[in-house]
């Protein structure tokens, strides 16, 4: 065991009963001799359990938040502290101070990232019975969200068993948030700096319907998500963006070539003229704004003008072909903007995860 010596366990708590007394006595079993417990601003009737934790076990070194600030910030306290005092430490192990997370568990994520070198998450299975229902619905949603919107797949969005490698600290202590979202928005991290990451299983434990967790369903749920969204809120205001731009080149076009050429002619030229410069300002605001991804401006441009010939033949043919198809007659036309309104959008979302994930996709990236 004395690889673990080596290796800070980082265990935040607010307001924890004698499940933390287990939780510790477990970790010092598997041979874990670095604890940093974190009070987060617990109330003064369960200050005892931290102060008796500490002075009982020399390998705990006790921090403190006067105030509850969060579990992100309790994270970046201890990763903060590890960082400055521990400089042979090769990383730190997450755990939550509930007894959710077995001692051969942490053992073993902690194991894998010390072998691989790669930030490791303890992953449950969230299809045995016992798994409260919120919990399970959950997880799976968010790793719906996660795979179509961020391109990333991952078992369970929602553990707190992470073991990370000294070398990812520094840039995870810059993720933004201080509450659970934080650890979602760190798993943003690892598709955003191509962090390698991998998986061990984990045995799905939860005590008393997961009563214990300080998760406001709402208010968290809502910081969550709104990282994971931001990608498409901005795509989507750039699109209306690129709509307006558009517009505006065809009136300004059709202004200035009026009297010059025909009516066909003059159309023609001022859409292409209009779709040209609205596309260009679409392209480099998705790259810079939108996805944010240091990529070949050239190559990317390339793969996005490849994309917009088989998108048009999609809307073609999933519009004027199902139009033909069941013979829906033109003077339909409540049923025609329907069928149209639905097909531009699945084709607007899956421009959007094509772009993502081919269009803008990094030329090198770490496996």
């Amino acid at each position: 065991m004395s690889e673990m010596r080596n290796i800070a366990v980082v265990l935040p708590s607010l307001d924890p009963d004698e499940k933390l007394h287990i939780v510790i006595a477990g970790l010092l079993e598997m041979g874990f001799g670095d604890i940093l417990l974190v009070n987060d601003g617990s109330k003064p009737e369960n200050l005892h359990y931290f102060i008796d934790a500490a002075e009982s076990h020399p390998e705990i070194t006790l921090l403190h938040h006067d105030v509850n600030r969060g579990k992100g910030a309790a994270l970046k306290t201890a990763f903060r502290y590890f960082l400055e005092n521990r400089p042979d430490g090769v990383g730190v192990v997450t755990v939550d101070g509930d007894g959710q997370h077995q001692a051969a568990d942490i053992l073993a994520c902690a194991k894998a990232m010390a072998e691989r070198g790669k930030l490791t998450l303890g992953v449950r299975d969230f299809n045995q019975p016992d798994v409260p229902f919120r919990s399970r619905f959950g997880n799976k949603l968010t790793c719906a969200i996660f795979k179509f919107f961020v391109g990333l797949s991952v078992s369970d969005t929602q553990t707190g068993l992470r073991a990370i490698p000294r070398e990812f600290l520094p840039a995870i202590l810059d993720v933004p948030g201080d509450r659970f979202e934080y650890e979602t928005n760190m798993l943003l991290l690892l598709k955003q700096e191509n962090i390698p990451f991998s998986e061990v299983k984990i045995r799905t434990v939860y005590i008393e319907e997961n009563k214990s967790s300080h998760f406001r369903v709402i208010r968290d749920s809502f910081r969550i998500y709104k990282r994971i969204f931001s990608h498409f809120i901005r795509y989507t205001l750039v699109s209306f963006s690129s709509s307006v731009v558009d517009e505006g080149c065809y009136i300004a076009f059709s202004w200035l070539l009026r009297g010059v050429m025909s009516d066909i002619s003059l159309t023609v030229t001022a859409t292409a003229a209009a779709r040209l410069i609205s596309s260009l300002f679409n392209f480099f605001m998705n790259k810079t704004v939108v996805f944010q991804k240091e990529v070949s401006t050239g190559k990317a441009l390339l793969r996005y003008y490849a994309l917009a010939l088989p998108m048009l033949f999609a809307q073609a043919l999933l519009t004027h072909g199902v139009y033909a198809l069941f013979g829906i007659p033109e003077e339909a036309t409540g049923l025609r903007a329907l069928i149209y309104a639905a097909v531009m959008t699945v084709l607007y979302f899956v421009n959007y995860v094509v772009q993502q994930r081919w269009v803008f996709r990094e030329e090198r990236e770490t496996k």
